[in-house]
């Protein structure tokens, strides 16, 4: 079969197998960003200051914007978005519900560490998508500024405090092993996405071997990232 285009006003619909899994990841996506953006909300009520508080705000709002084309990809494609992302919601809730930080250091790691990783993933699955719906999840992994805020924050910290940087290197390793079950769970009770990854929807999908280098990649990005913090991996 030949590659099915990015449906555009009066143009066929695409292949019904890649809609649904272009759907799928759109939906995780967009449930992961409304979830960010509830969490980010909460962080911020721990926040030290004024000023901090009004940091990790703005950075929801960022979250909350990446929504839009999100929505709007979906409707294109035929799918409700609540609908969507409502798929997502029982898994994406698991994940945050065993990683709920303690406190206002661990609300940082993880909005670094944690939403990174999932940033990450998606664009590695993306790459296999139509231009128009990748551009649109690219869009949507865009930095919300968190990047300088949290490495400043979590290396001050532990420049007064030590002891942190133990803790909080800890922290970081389960939010990995947590995050990863979340990806390959999603990547695997979904027939759509399995399809996708496997090649199998008309689309030239990953073997083995490239989904191995995928999670090892995953794996790099992660370790560098702790490595601004100031943390071992």
């Amino acid at each position: 079969m030949t590659e099915s285009p990015a449906p555009g006003p009066g143009d066929a619909p695409l292949d019904e197998d890649y809609r649904l899994a272009a759907v799928d990841l759109l939906g995780a996506i967009a449930y992961g960003e409304l979830s960010a953006w509830e969490r980010l909300a909460a962080d911020a009520a721990m926040a030290p200051t004024i000023e901090d508080k009004m940091a990790i705000g703005a950075m929801a709002s960022a979250e909350f914007a990446h929504l839009e084309r999100l929505r709007d990809r979906l409707v294109q494609l035929g799918a409700d978005p609540a609908e969507a992302m409502g798929e997502f919601m029982e898994g994406f809730d698991q994940f945050h519900a065993h990683t709920a930080p303690s406190d206002w250091y661990e609300g940082l790691v993880k909005a670094f560490v944690g939403d990174g990783l999932a940033a990450d993933f998606y664009r590695e699955i993306a790459a296999y998508l139509d231009a128009d719906t990748r551009e649109v999840i690219i869009a949507s992994l865009e930095e919300t500024g968190q990047t300088a805020f949290v490495v400043e924050h979590v290396r001050a910290g532990i420049a007064r405090d030590h002891r942190l940087a133990g803790r909080l290197a800890l922290w970081g390793r389960r939010l990995m092993g947590e995050a990863l079950t979340q990806a390959q769970r999603v990547a695997a009770e979904r027939d759509a996405l399995s399809s996708l990854l496997a090649g199998g929807v008309d689309r030239p999908g990953l073997d083995l071997a490239a989904l191995g280098r995928m999670f090892t990649r995953l794996t790099e990005r992660h370790a560098q990232r702790m490595s601004e913090l100031g943390l071992d991996a």
